[in-house]
């Protein structure tokens, strides 16, 4: 089996920080972990259980989204301005081969546009190693109040 990208330990994250940060919300509902927080790439990791099944036993739709969509929250974090935010404007996402209870998920985020108002960021899912959904979101940047 295989045991995810390579991870820069220049950049490597303690999984329990994204416990932290995630706390009761609803990603910290998914389970997962990331595992580098770097200004150019971050990786995550989700093992797949019944919580992320539909009725028919593969993952649920949501489940593939809202790994995807935290993966690329966690990279825009990582590149806000100071005392900044920021909120998913738009999102486009593709599965290309189904996920059971068992597998593990990899996601590896990396930016197409870092702008002054907005970011796009293209996480790629893998499972097995194999490319098994890509996602593509734009990201809206908040100044403090």
């Amino acid at each position: 089996m295989w045991d995810g990208p390579a991870i820069n330990p220049e950049f490597a994250l303690d999984p329990d920080a994204t416990k932290r940060r995630e706390g009761t919300t609803f990603p910290g509902f998914l389970g997962f972990h990331v595992l580098e927080w770097g200004p150019e790439r971050v990786v995550g990791r989700m093992e797949l259980d019944e919580r992320h099944l539909h009725p028919g036993g593969y993952v649920q739709g949501g489940a593939w989204v809202g790994f995807a969509d935290s993966i690329a929250g966690w990279a825009t974090s990582r590149n806000l301005p100071q005392d900044w935010k920021f909120t998913t404007a738009e999102m486009k996402f593709n599965v290309f081969r189904a996920a059971r209870s068992g597998d593990v998920m990899y996601g590896v985020a990396k930016p197409l546009h870092r702008g002054k108002r907005t970011q796009v960021w293209e996480v790629e899912i893998l499972v097995d190693e194999i490319l098994s959904a890509n996602f593509i979101c734009t990201q809206m940047l908040l100044p403090p109040k």
